[in-house]
């Protein structure tokens, strides 16, 4: 499997990095410091395709390949994390599942505007007593006449602030056993008993707009069915997986952040008369950290190579993000720990980037599902 980078995916990586570096750059720290979504960043994402990174250009996407959408979500991340997860949040998460389960109404509806930015995607699984269980799942979502009436509360909803067509996942047949019982809806902004709360005070990914999605009675059209009734797991599932591949890619783009903030910094720092990067445990760290970064992109493409081939990437996707979110964890501490108490100072970025870099490990799968999902593939192939 090839993975030398071709022309396209240099020219992919250029032209995202040039944009974030410029626009997102100069107030990535001031907006995690505010918890601040950066519209006015967002406004410039939308014509240039950020949104329907790999929707099809009949619906006004890009229509990229996995690679490229890696590159993009990864370079984003680099600069800001936050952003970084609301483009593969929306894309992966959002726009994937319409297009792979949506019918042809439901595409020519909802599609073009997610790919122009117009609508925020997300995806609403978690609940209170529903994390890594989904089916403990609880909000419901019952027929009455033409339409579906859905109750209940989804918490830690990434873009849930900002977010305009959410796809909530919910029980329609409490009878039927787990895997056959819930459905996933489409519900648009301004539904009468769709809400939104309060934006969440969280650790890391502050700019995000984080926050917890109440249905009270909500009465939700017939034809915003995604799929048939029942086909919530499967498409769950499969959403997951796309969205694994994102993750990854946002973690080694927090992960390249540090190391180059890393490297940047032990040339410069003095210490017995001479810079820090000349000392042997400096020298392992960052050794350690570029390889453990290089190790953690290349499986991220292998997921993306496995996906546009057609292959099944459930395993190659959890590995991906289980090592990718690991290596984010252990490369922004070995960051702070190059910079000592600077790294510790919300003065230089480090500390932002080992924020964020924690909750790699725990969004779409914690690391232990990951595992869950590797071992279960591995043990049902043949000997």
């Amino acid at each position: 499997m090839e993975f030398n980078a071709c022309m396209k995916h240099k020219l992919v990586r250029k032209s995202v990095r040039e944009f974030a570096e410029a626009e997102l750059g100069p107030i990535a720290h001031e907006i995690d410091r505010q918890a601040r979504f950066p519209l006015e960043v967002i406004e410039k994402m939308r014509p240039l395709n950020f949104f329907g990174l790999q929707a099809p250009k009949r619906y006004g996407g890009a229509e990229l390949d996995s690679i490229s959408y890696a590159v993009t979500v990864e370079e984003i991340s680099r600069v800001s994390g936050s952003v970084g997860l609301c483009i593969t949040v929306h894309n992966s998460v959002g726009v994937y599942p319409i297009l792979k389960y949506g019918s042809q109404e439901q595409k020519e509806r909802f599609v073009p505007k997610l790919a122009s930015g117009e609508h925020i995607g997300a995806f609403c699984l978690t609940e209170a007593n529903a994390g890594s269980d989904a089916g403990g799942v609880e909000t419901h979502a019952m027929m009455d006449g033409d339409r579906y009436v859905i109750n209940g509360t989804k918490i830690f909803v990434t873009n849930g602030g900002v977010c305009t067509v959410p796809l909530v996942f919910a029980i329609t047949d409490p009878l039927k056993k787990p895997g056959e019982n819930a459905s996933v809806f489409i519900v648009e902004k301004g539904t009468p008993g769709f809400s939104v709360g309060e934006i969440e005070d969280l650790c890391g990914m502050r700019a995000n707009p984080v926050s917890s999605l109440f249905f009270e009675d909500c009465r939700v059209p017939r034809e915003n069915l995604l799929g048939r009734e029942g086909d919530g797991l499967k498409i769950g599932l499969a959403t997951l997986d796309t969205g694994r591949i994102g993750i990854g890619a946002q973690a080694v783009g927090i992960a390249q952040a540090a190391y180059e903030a890393s490297v940047k910094y032990s040339k410069e720092r003095q210490q017995f008369k001479k810079p820090i990067s000349s000392f042997q445990s400096i020298q392992n760290m960052l050794a350690d950290m570029a390889t453990e970064i290089d190790a953690a992109r290349l499986l991220v493409y292998r997921a993306c190579a496995y996906r546009d081939s057609g292959k099944p990437f459930g395993k190659e996707a959890a590995m991906a993000k289980l090592h990718a979110s690991a290596t984010a964890s252990r490369v922004t501490g070995k960051a702070v720990q190059i910079h000592g108490g600077y790294g510790y100072s919300k003065e230089y970025d480090v500390e932002r980037y080992f924020r964020d870099a924690k909750v790699t490990e725990i969004y779409e799968g914690t690391s232990e599902i990951q595992r869950m999902v590797i071992s279960r593939a591995i043990l049902s192939e043949p000997v």
